[in-house]
């Protein structure tokens, strides 16, 4: 990554992933993107694995309407995360499990009701399982969270570059379906960090209602946007 990328206002990183993601809780559509400023979620954005038809799974039963479902079921889930930017690993946490989806309307009430528990039982218990990298500089940290129980790579101290798969896409901590959140702070620790605005670079999105895929030199991608690294 280079020094060059960062600006006064948005830290340049690339997308997490290859293949096909929806776009979630953008930036683009307000700020806070997730509705708080606390944990450094200001201008966090979340990614949903899905196919060519925004289906973020290949299956609706009973299940889907009425109860949960495994997270399997999911297309996102146990898809490569990869290190957005060259950096050094500076926080991982690695010890949540992956719990069921949520789709049906019945099976999230009891969900939502859940979260402030949730938060007051700390960061695992939020973002699940996470990896904290420190971009050149140590200017800007960015996290990646909700990953599959079991699946990260790199331990604190690790160099990482661009591109390197560094975990797997789970359905840990405050998730109701597997997807990756990813946010950029100021400080490594995520209790006391505040977001910073990023932008993310060469990329293809095909906004809501769109029918064809427009090249991005760089930005944030819209709410509910399909997107795919320009490269893969």
């Amino acid at each position: 990554m280079r020094e060059d990328l960062f600006t006064q206002h948005e830290t340049a990183i690339q997308l997490p992933f290859t293949g096909l993601w929806l776009a979630r809780n953008s930036p683009a559509r307000r700020v806070p993107s997730h509705g708080t400023d606390l944990l450094g979620e200001r201008y966090a954005i979340d990614f949903v694995g899905a196919d060519e038809r925004r289906r973020t799974a290949p299956v609706r039963d009973w299940r889907t309407i009425l109860a949960t479902e495994p997270p399997d079921r999911y297309y996102a889930f146990g898809r490569p995360i990869l290190a957005p930017a060259d950096g050094v690993v500076v926080d991982v946490h690695d010890e949540e499990p992956d719990h069921d989806g949520r789709r049906s309307q019945l099976a999230l009430v009891p969900y939502v009701l859940g979260q402030a528990q949730r938060l007051r039982q700390g960061v695992g218990a939020v973002a699940g399982n996470y990896v904290t990298i420190a971009l050149p500089g140590n200017r800007a940290f960015v996290a990646l969270a909700h990953l599959r129980a079991g699946s990260v790579r790199p331990a604190v101290g690790d160099p990482v570059r661009a591109g390197q798969q560094i975990a797997e896409c789970g359905n840990s901590g405050n998730s109701t379906q597997p997807h990756v959140h990813l946010q950029i702070m100021d400080s490594a620790d995520i209790t006391v960090a505040r977001g910073v605005p990023m932008a993310f670079l060469d990329f293809h999105e095909q906004a809501r209602g769109s029918k064809g895929f427009q090249h991005r030199r760089a930005g944030i991608p819209g709410e509910e946007s399909m997107v795919r690294p320009a490269s893969g």
